[in-house]
């Protein structure tokens, strides 16, 4: 018997797009989405509001006509970000938000913030200004163990800046135990995404049987028990979650090598994915929250107008199991299950 499921178009909260020929290839696959919050870390990184307007004019230039995304740009946070220039870009309708690496944290993260007291002065301008922080959530301390980072980033850094500054409205992005669920849960003003991939897949999958670089991700996939409170989190309706896929495109080349690049690209087929999560958690009818309603509602956006319709079918749905990208090839992610929701216009 077929199933369906109609909602909102969905919106994506965390996107990497690159740039140049990789932005080409990869920028139509999340073509499934009204909009995006695009990360800004790519080399060198966007730091004012001239380079966002600049970077989401390139966006726009390779968007086939047939699609509608719209890319809400992000600024890059160091210390020595401009402050009138940051609450100007965000006056102006050209940014949607400021992204905060711990230096050293994550893929193009070098010029992130090592010292938190140097930002505290942009904090309060972006609370009084009313400009969400979206925060990649893990120390960089060598000390810590990277199963550990997380947790210790919301007792060291999140929960302090918080304190601090208590009218700052906060993302922690892609939160991946259950430590992060618990304290997101107990708060207010804050909100938090939750990838497609940490709703799949732990930490065996990037190990057991043989290291699978296309598993890996940062912050890397944890212990069962905290997938399993990632997706109770994801299905339980509590607005303060909602979709950031993260979606993250490397070269197989630079992934498949001694040293891999950290990311899943799972931009193609998310809605697919996440359809079957939500009817195994018998939750169909809280995806569109998750997926459409609750981050517009976090960023004070209107919901999208138009609609999309998942139909579960007999066969899988079809999707590369890679692209092109120039000489290169982007591997598009596995979540090792059949694909039997399709992803439709509405007739």
């Amino acid at each position: 018997m077929t199933k369906s499921v109609t909602l909102r178009r969905p919106d994506d909260w965390h996107l990497h797009l690159r740039d140049g020929e990789m932005l080409a290839a990869v920028a139509a696959y999340s073509g499934h989405f009204g909009r995006a919050i695009i990360m800004p870390n790519l080399v060198p990184p966007v730091v004012t509001g001239a380079q966002a307007a600049a970077y989401r004019d390139r966006i726009l230039a390779v968007l086939p006509e047939n699609v509608t995304l719209r890319p809400l740009m992000t600024l890059y946070l160091t210390e020595t970000t401009d402050v009138s220039d940051l609450v100007n870009a965000h006056r102006d309708g050209i940014i949607s938000a400021v992204k905060l690496y711990p230096a050293g944290a994550t893929t193009n993260s070098a010029s992130g913030v090592r010292d938190f007291d140097k930002v505290r002065g942009v904090l309060e301008a972006m609370a009084d200004a009313g400009i969400p922080l979206c925060m990649h959530g893990e120390v960089t301390d060598p000390e810590v163990d990277i199963f550990d980072r997380e947790a210790v980033f919301i007792d060291r850094v999140l929960d302090p800046i918080r304190r601090a500054t208590p009218g700052l409205r906060v993302v922690m992005e892609h939160i991946t135990t259950s430590n992060g669920v618990d304290y997101v849960s107990s708060q207010d003003n804050i909100g938090a995404t939750i990838t497609t991939h940490h709703l799949v897949i732990n930490r065996n999958h990037i190990l057991v049987g043989g290291i699978r670089p296309h598993y890996y991700c940062l912050p890397v996939a944890k212990r069962e028990s905290h997938r399993l409170a990632l997706r109770r989190a994801a299905t339980s309706g509590d607005p303060r979650f909602f979709l950031g896929t993260d979606s993250a495109p490397h070269p197989d080349t630079a992934k498949e090598s001694a040293c891999g690049c950290a990311g899943c690209f799972t931009a193609p087929n998310t809605m697919s994915i996440l359809a079957q999560v939500f009817e195994d958690e018998g939750a169909l009818d809280r995806l569109e929250g998750f997926t459409s309603l609750n981050g517009p509602a976090f960023y004070r956006l209107p919901v999208n107008e138009d609609m999309i319709r998942l139909v579960k079918r007999d066969t899988p749905a079809t999707y590369p199991s890679h692209i092109d990208a120039g000489r290169e090839t982007v591997t598009v992610f596995d979540p090792g299950f059949p694909l039997l929701w399709h992803v439709e216009d509405p007739a």
